[in-house]
């Protein structure tokens, strides 16, 4: 059984990778609020890719075949979100240090909004089916496999994302000070250009 759980955070470590709106996201709040931030918002793609993963690993295909059917409509709502995610960064005055007036509730919001991205990028189904078919998993794992493999994507996952914020945090300390103001003009900029990438992608 542990052979499932080992396979999951490889799995997770592999096809994981912080790359995208989300990296971009946990990047620039890590830089912004830090380390915590980071935290949650790579928490929250870490479980939409759980939900992928248990759609895999479960064989749900009434589940897959729906969000596969639409996937052009709920990629286009993500890339929506990206959008105004990317829009507020650039028109938002911030301050030189800012800091989080709920901790609690916008930690919250931080965890929710990086979910939302994750959860709208419905071809991840295919990619963790690749990836249980690269490492010899078939959908008759059984459910006490099945769990240990998507516990397993979760760990591999999130040690990418505890990886990340904790760079960002690390550079962040040692070199000087970059203006955030700028550097979240850049940062919104690029949430821009991964939005309209996504529809992009739905028009070819």
């Amino acid at each position: 059984m542990e052979s499932y759980l080992i396979k999951g955070i490889l799995i997770g470590l592999l096809f994981g990778m912080p790359i995208g709106a989300v990296g971009a996201m946990t990047v620039q709040r890590t830089y912004s609020y830090g380390f915590k931030a980071g935290l949650m918002t790579g928490l929250g793609s870490s479980v939409a890719d759980c939900f992928y993963a248990c759609v895999g690993a479960f064989g749900l295909t009434v589940v897959s075949d729906f969000l596969m059917h639409y996937q052009i409509v709920i990629n286009t709502f993500g890339g929506i979100l990206i959008f105004i995610m990317g829009f507020k960064l650039i028109v938002g005055k911030h301050n030189e240090v800012p800091t989080l007036e709920n901790q609690v509730s916008d930690r919250i919001k931080m965890f929710l909004s990086s979910f939302a991205v994750g959860i709208t990028n419905p071809a991840a189904i295919v990619t963790f089916l690749f990836a249980f078919s690269y490492f010899g998993i078939t959908e008759q794992t059984g459910w006490s496999n099945g769990i240990l493999l998507v516990a397993g994507v979760f760990i591999g996952t999130y040690i990418w994302w505890g990886a990340l914020s904790a760079f960002v945090n690390h550079i962040k300390n040692k070199k000087e000070a970059i203006n955030l103001y700028y550097m979240n003009k850049v940062f919104g900029t690029i949430l821009i250009l991964f939005g309209a990438l996504v529809f992009v992608k739905n028009i070819l």
